[in-house]
């Protein structure tokens, strides 16, 4: 019997799905703000599946395979990036070191940035090129088209357009692998966050602590920094100026992330929808109609009631790494083999002082 959990830990909500021989029997879903305010009750979802045989705990922007009591303080950094002014923002810290103190068996994942499949030179000057959940979401996305299309995972090639509450990802599969991905901190704008900034905003902005990084999305530039996704749908349908800017530049950059990574994969043989934002009537219909000039588009349907994508696919990473069914699945995308560091191919004298400070 292989018991295993999966967590993704989301900018509106965290999500667990607890698997037993590849069935659901967690499925749950907290508002991030309660994790916030008592982070142990993370603590409390994953006890209350008793004896686990592993846990994919919430990686952040990940590390190589990395065991939770294999942690240390250089390789928490590497997971959050939060310098010290930052570290009094709570979440993610906070949960590791519950982890850790509870001695809960499991794994830290990677990134997409660590994999192999990754070319070296698609990895030059960029940090975020999906987080540890995108590439949770990868996972679900690639292990459902090899049961729609009665195909091994070497046949299956797709771009994922992962669109969450907070940020937007695109990442591109060939041949069973991720080849190339644009993260939420580096392309288009996502619901909250900004993506990539022009480099001299950035400079004009000064002093750029972490927060700036969930701000300056599609509710920003409408004017609403509380707006909900479906509130944000209703009111851009209206026809308001800013929210039509908004909309406009909210979809238009995510298009073009997807045309870009189109040239890595060679092509674009089927387009995925997943996250919060893309089960938005509205923004799904208009997606799907922007992006059929490149392929077929389809959302990825998951197994969950509750939970989200990445917690679904953090499931079967979790089940895969255990040695279940999902075996091939954790082969496949060579989550095993991940090495480096997200520092890594990043030619700026500062980061490469820091490289040397943490000795990475």
């Amino acid at each position: 019997m292989v018991r295993v959990c999966g967590i993704d830990p989301g900018t509106g909500s965290w999500d667990f799905i607890g698997l037993e021989n590849g069935k659901v029997v967690l499925d749950t879903s907290i508002p991030t703000k309660n994790i916030v305010s008592n982070p142990s009750l993370v603590i409390d979802v994953i006890k209350s599946m008793g004896d686990l045989d592993l846990v994919v705990a919430p990686s952040g922007y990940g590390l190589p395979l990395t065991r939770i009591d294999e942690l240390d303080e250089k390789k928490s950094f590497l997971l959050t990036l939060k310098r010290e002014e930052d570290r009094k923002l709570i979440g993610l810290s906070e949960v590791i070191k519950l982890l850790i103190n509870e001695k809960i068996k499991g794994y830290f994942i990677p990134g997409v940035k660590h994999l192999p499949t990754v070319p070296k030179f698609r990895k030059v000057g960029k940090i975020d090129m999906g987080t540890s959940d995108k590439l949770c979401s990868v996972a679900l996305a690639l292990y459902e088209e090899s049961r729609r299309l009665q195909k091994e995972y070497g046949e299956i090639s797709f771009i994922l357009v992962e669109m969450g509450s907070g940020f937007t990802a695109v990442m591109g599969v060939k041949d069973g692998q991720i080849v190339d991905a644009v993260g939420g901190a580096e392309g288009g704008i996502g619901f909250l966050a900004c993506g990539g900034l022009d480099a001299e905003v950035a400079y004009l902005l000064g002093k750029f602590n972490k927060d700036l990084i969930y701000t300056g999305g599609a509710t920003y530039i409408a004017g609403y920094d509380g707006l909900s996704p479906e509130e944000f749908e209703i009111m851009a349908a209206r026809g308001d100026e800013r929210f039509k800017l908004a909309w406009e530049a909210l979809l238009e950059s995510t298009v073009k992330d997807v045309a870009a990574i189109s040239v890595s994969v060679g092509g674009t043989p089927q387009i995925l929808l997943s996250g919060k934002l893309s089960r938005i009537v509205r923004i799904q219909k208009e997606l799907k109609t922007r992006l059929s000039s490149f392929a077929d588009v389809r959302g990825v349907e998951g197994f969950a009631q509750i939970a989200k994508e990445a917690a679904q696919g953090a499931a079967l990473i979790a089940d895969g790494l255990a040695g279940g069914s999902n075996k091939n699945l954790v082969d496949s995308l060579k989550i095993r083999e991940a090495t480096g560091t997200v520092l890594d191919y990043i030619y700026f004298k500062e980061i490469e002082e820091l490289r040397e400070r943490l000795e990475v």
